[in-house]
């Protein structure tokens, strides 16, 4: 097993630079932490390395095989790591060739969500619900460390594809697009969802006005309480459960 120690090493300099979008996409790689987060992404992605601190070394990981381990001090941890408190693993993987898109059977669409957290949730809902694709326009970097661990390593479970909103429509074929907004749209249950998938705004703005005209449906989700929006992953998350119990 490989041993770092310094911090200055350059595989400990390689992995901080996947912390910044420009690094991810120079090396096309991401990185992910967290023992059940990384078994996770084990077995959808490829793995390039893992590193783990003493501690963490002499725990069975099973899942990783030996020569892909890197032993380091918690130190060098700690430079590597965007956590405040690393966990004593974390994993280097190859970010998949972006998938084509071709169409829009069994899919969600994120358009402007930027907060990584929201990304995340959203992301892991979709594979909850079994979901296959998960159509990003315009949102924040789908394999940042954030959006990565907010998905709890589910990222690997649905298809990922960047594309924009023109491509999106030209490939929507028989699937009705329905909009998520805040006021006049139909209730979840008032809508077909079998053959439609369900476009998620902007997490302040939610979705443009041209967005929402070319959308087939509206969909709002009824507040009985004195409440005027939900935060993006939540409204998000209730309405394509919403979604699933009416299919």
């Amino acid at each position: 097993m490989k041993y770092i120690s310094s911090r200055t090493n350059q595989l400990v300099k390689d992995v901080v630079s996947l912390h910044t979008r420009k690094g991810r996409i120079e090396h096309k790689q991401f990185i992910a932490e967290g023992l059940r987060t990384c078994e996770t992404l084990v077995k959808n992605f490829m793995l390039v390395s893992c590193y783990v601190t003493d501690a963490m070394s002499v725990q069975n990981i099973p899942f990783i095989p030996n020569h892909k381990i890197i032993d380091v001090t918690d130190e060098v941890m700690q430079k590597m790591s965007t956590a405040e408190s690393p966990s004593g693993i974390l994993c280097v993987f190859e970010i998949p060739q972006n998938t084509a898109l071709t169409n829009l059977e069994s899919s969600v669409i994120l358009h402007g969500i930027s907060d990584p957290g929201n990304m995340g949730t959203l992301i892991r809902t979709a594979a909850a619900l079994g979901i296959k694709q998960v159509i990003c326009i315009e949102t924040a970097d789908v394999w940042s460390p954030k959006v990565v661990q907010a998905s709890a390593g589910t990222i690997g479970n649905v298809a990922i594809i960047e594309t924009d909103w023109q491509t999106a429509q030209q490939q929507k074929k028989d699937i009705n697009l329905c909009a998520l907004v805040v006021k006049d749209g139909k209730a979840p249950k008032e809508v077909d969802f079998a053959r439609t998938a369900l476009v998620i705004g902007n997490e302040a703005r939610g979705l443009p006005e041209d967005i929402i005209a070319a959308c087939d449906e509206r969909c709002t989700l009824p507040m009985p309480g004195n409440t005027e929006s939900l935060n993006a992953a939540v409204a998000g998350s209730i309405a394509l459960y919403s979604a699933y119990l009416t299919q």
